[in-house]
């Protein structure tokens, strides 16, 4: 699996650096998996609406919004290992420095710093991947780094009820921080240095035209981003539908973690299926109807509370398909291998979008007489605009690069 090709580097230390790749991006995700349970403490300590609290959500998107592109331009410009390690040591800074927050909006702005450093720590991931391990192996391989979300937030979300009742809010932080360092100490220790660039490669002016003139990359963004505008506004706030139904925090909490962690199923399934030949608008289209029904049954208050739970539960499993298949799809849509990083970068602002806009629309229409059921109508709708966006994203992998 792992390319034998380099004499410095055996198979062992590239399964050691692949290791240190994907520990970075579970720890990145932890960042966002430590904010949900931690949800009704921080409504309770500031005093926030359900709309407030929203945009602690929200502005964890700020820096992939405005910096996707960017971001990986740096990794393809200056080095994707480079890279990662600044991501991790900004996502320590920030959370170690969110623990001392004393006011809502001071959070907030160190979580956009947050965003920052999460955003430079995965961008890179599918770059440094494809370096070290074999072109069979890859697509086997991408869809396991693209289980660093659920994996790492699903795992913080078990861990905060537990990290709260010890020292509240401010302890998650602290531990989200303590990870980030532990990731970045890992990734320079064990992934190769990054290769001087090739005579004539394209600067960051060049490689941004190449990537935005792609369409097969737009197309990826905007799959992204109508599934996981989805997937973290049901995850973000289940814990608090779910407290408020008298269930107890930290039932709640890993109640959802678990609805989070079986997205790592959908993950691995696609680079599975995508081995075998399956066609990426199969895998995309079935997920997104599958996604459509189970946003509407998960909210629907007729619906025993198992059945509602089981909905949630399936609609994470079959929706990690898509992340799976997108990561993947990448380097094939990717106008040149150089320019990798930048097609991530740009779909990654696509998923940035999506997580920034539909969570407080989400919260909004919640908030009105039609409450969760009616917001569910807004996610189901997202899936369904996905069922057309998986033949576009199809059609665009289809030629052989």
């Amino acid at each position: 699996m792992l390319l034998p090709s380099n004499p410095v580097a055996s198979a062992r230390p590239r399964a050691a650096a692949v290791a240190a790749i994907l520990f970075a991006g579970v720890c990145a995700a932890a960042s966002i998996g430590k904010l949900p349970p931690a949800l009704p403490a921080l409504r309770a300590e500031f005093d926030l609406s359900l709309v407030q609290a929203s945009w602690l959500v929200s502005v964890f998107q700020i820096a992939g919004l405005a910096l996707g592109v960017f971001g990986g331009l740096l990794a393809d410009r200056f080095g994707p290992r480079r890279t990662m390690s600044a991501g991790l040591a900004l996502l320590t800074i920030a959370s170690g420095a969110g623990a001392v927050s004393d006011s809502a909006g001071g959070l907030r702005l160190l979580r956009a710093l947050e965003s920052a450093g999460f955003l430079l720590t995965v961008l890179p991931g599918p770059s440094l991947v494809r370096r070290l391990v074999a072109p069979g192996a890859l697509s086997a391989v991408l869809g396991g780094w693209s289980c660093y979300m659920p994996t790492g937030m699903s795992a913080m979300m078990v861990a905060t009820p537990a990290l709260l009742g010890a020292g509240g809010w401010r302890l998650a932080w602290l531990m989200g921080a303590a990870l980030a360092a532990i990731a970045c100490a890992g990734v320079l220790a064990l992934v190769p240095a990054d290769e001087p660039r090739p005579a004539g490669a394209q600067g960051a002016a060049a490689l941004a035209r190449a990537t935005l003139a792609t369409p097969g990359a737009w197309l990826l963004a905007l799959c992204f981003g109508l599934y996981a505008g989805q997937f973290i506004t049901v995850f973000s706030f289940l814990p608090t539908v779910y407290q408020a139904a008298g269930i107890s925090a930290a039932t709640a909490g890993l109640l959802s973690a678990l609805g989070v962690a079986v997205n790592v199923v959908g993950n691995l399934a696609a680079g599975l299926l995508l081995g075998r030949g399956v066609g990426r608008t199969r895998l995309i289209a079935t997920a997104s109807a599958v996604m459509a029904v189970c946003a509407v049954a998960a909210f629907a208050p007729a619906l025993p509370f198992g059945w509602r739970y089981a909905a949630a539960v399936l609609l994470s499993a079959a929706g990690g398909m898509i992340p799976g298949t997108l990561f993947a799809t990448a380097p094939r849509v990717a106008p040149h291998p150089g320019a990798v990083a930048t097609t991530t970068g740009l779909m990654q602002q696509g998923s940035a979008l999506g997580q920034f806009v539909l969570p407080p629309v989400a919260a909004a229409v919640a908030s009105g007489p039609g409450g969760w059921p009616a917001a569910a109508g807004v996610l189901a709708a997202c899936a369904v605009a996905n069922l057309v966006v998986a033949g576009w994203v199809g059609r665009a992998a289809a030629p052989t690069r």
